[in-house]
């Protein structure tokens, strides 16, 4: 679940002479947990950004004007702080107005597994119309195990996910096909063991305990007594469990899009499923009332003419050049991708009119973005990073009844989803994963803590609204709704929304209960 893919860095005017390096350090502080000094209170050297870059979308966000990049020194396991360590990589953007500046906000986009790096690039330009970047320190981090940090989560080779991609067994509920099915998902668990730098090690403490935990280190790093956070998606689980941890380390939280702190695995995976089922009944209204919708003139036939359209990809896949074909699945998820926000539904539109013709290009290219499969075939890390940190963050869930019963639910409230094949009842790689969970869902502890501010969205595809009414009373905050059909909404140009949670960034000042906003 990430933030939406409009959060793309200004490239404009990149400065060819890269900042010289300099080198910045602060004694620790705010609490420092026993054993951890040399952490807490370690220097960092900020310089060009471009060495930091893993992929394209980093590249071309790290030429942003003004960045610095550094990396951050953690424990591998805490329980071990004098024992083995890794890297996290840091990017960040220095407020505009030294005398008026209140500290750094410190964002992560999501994923699990996007990079916070590329994100804050992003939010630059946003940051500086509102004003929060003359206020504060803009600092993104790729949490452990991802992009630039180091070692990187690493699975499946480049042709390995192509061919995943192009495999549409998993469509296949028969026996022979659920075999196949858990053949594959133990192989690509054993995948990530081997490939990744200290394999199980690495796997066993990537999840978001200890995410939590590098977070309250790099506060201190950054010279901050107390936190101020900006987490979307995924980055809302971030943001809860840091607020648990450390509720008295909290200046100031925004959590958008947030993951319910309650939910399952099960839970959550329906829940996205109703939230994407919404989502598509409302493009579906939209796209009845243009002159050329691939769905035809009547929305409540939507459900039908789409999967008319894509079901006979399961057997016929649609040449698209490169040798590549769109799959059901890749055509799926492109859909889903262009779900996410009402901005890409004109995209959607079209991509679907294309298949009408056998083209699958515009699909195609919806979810190699959402697998972040750039223009030369190389793939970044986030799906790795997403299942390895899913696996450690929640229960394993292996009971076959479950796993049938939870499909058959997710159709059920994503129709347009259906296959039109029986429901498969295979285990995921999580329960074939070489390491315990390391989390599961509670409602967070959070004695001491400042007041947060939770916003929801009432469409969201990935997050529920419910899950944001859910977060916020768990952690007795502020709830702020936003009445549209996307994933996050906060700095994407949404004035009341942005007017609140600017308020609340600099002052403390929550919106009263009840605040609603819509439009632009």
């Amino acid at each position: 679940m990430l933030i939406a893919a409009s959060l793309t860095a200004c490239t404009a005017g990149r400065d060819t002479t890269p900042p010289a390096p300099t080198t910045e350090s602060h004694p620790p502080s705010g609490p420092v947990p026993a054993g951890l000094e040399r952490f807490y209170g370690q220097s960092l050297t900020w310089a060009d950004c471009a060495p930091y870059a893993t992929s394209e979308d980093a590249r071309s966000a790290f030429q942003a004007k003004d960045i610095q990049c550094a990396r951050l020194t953690v424990p591998l396991d805490y329980a071990k702080p004098a024992g083995d360590t890794i890297t996290l990589g840091l990017l960040r953007h220095k407020a505009t107005d030294s005398g008026s500046r209140i500290g750094s906000l410190v964002v992560n986009p999501g994923g699990p597994g996007a990079s916070g790096m590329v994100a804050a690039a992003g939010l630059i330009k946003p940051a500086t119309s509102t004003g929060l970047a003359k206020r504060f320190d803009l600092v993104g981090f790729d949490p452990r195990g991802i992009g630039a940090s180091q070692p990187a989560i690493h699975c499946m080779t480049d042709a390995e996910r192509d061919a995943d991609r192009a495999d549409d067994s998993e469509t296949d509920g028969s026996p022979a096909g659920v075999l196949k099915q858990e053949s594959q998902e133990k192989d690509f668990a054993a995948k990530c063991a081997e490939r990744t730098e200290d394999g199980t090690g690495m796997l066993a403490n990537v999840g978001t305990r200890d995410v939590a935990k590098d977070l309250d280190v790099l506060r201190s790093v950054l010279g901050d007594e107390k936190l101020t956070y900006l987490g979307y998606s995924y980055g809302t689980r971030i943001g809860s469990t840091y607020a648990e941890a450390f509720p008295k380390n909290v200046r100031a939280m925004i959590l958008d899009g947030a993951v319910d702190p309650e939910q399952d695995a099960v839970e959550s995976l329906v829940a996205q499923g109703q939230g994407f089922g919404t989502a598509f009944t409302q493009f579906a209204k939209w796209c009845a009332a243009q002159q050329d919708c691939a769905l035809g003139p009547d929305a409540g036939g939507a459900v039908k003419a789409f999967q008319d359209l894509v079901r006979p990809l399961i057997d016929f896949p649609v040449p698209v050049g490169d040798g590549r074909k769109l799959s059901y699945e890749d055509a799926t998820t492109g859909v889903i991708q262009a779900l996410y926000q009402e901005s890409l539904w004109d995209t959607l539109n079209s991509g679907l009119n294309e298949l009408k013709q056998q083209r699958g290009a515009t699909l195609e290219k919806l979810a190699d973005i959402y697998n972040e499969r750039d223009s030369t075939g190389r793939y970044g890390t986030t799906q790795d990073a997403f299942t390895a940190v899913r696996c450690v963050d929640d229960p394993r869930v292996t009971d076959p009844a479950v796993i049938l019963k939870a499909q058959e639910e997710y159709v059920r409230v994503a129709p347009f989803l259906d296959d039109g094949r029986p429901a498969s009842a295979a285990r995921d790689a999580c329960a074939f994963w070489p390491v315990p969970n390391t989390s599961e869902p509670h409602v967070p502890n959070v004695e001491g803590l400042a007041k947060t501010l939770v916003i929801s969205t009432t469409n969201d595809p990935a997050t529920p609204y419910q899950a944001g009414v859910n977060l916020a009373k768990g952690l007795k905050g502020g709830l702020l709704t936003f009445e549209g059909t996307q994933h996050t909404v906060f700095l994407q140009g949404v004035k009341c929304v942005d007017d609140a949670g600017v308020a609340y960034l600099v002052d403390g000042t929550v919106p009263p209960d009840g605040t609603r906003c819509s439009g632009q």
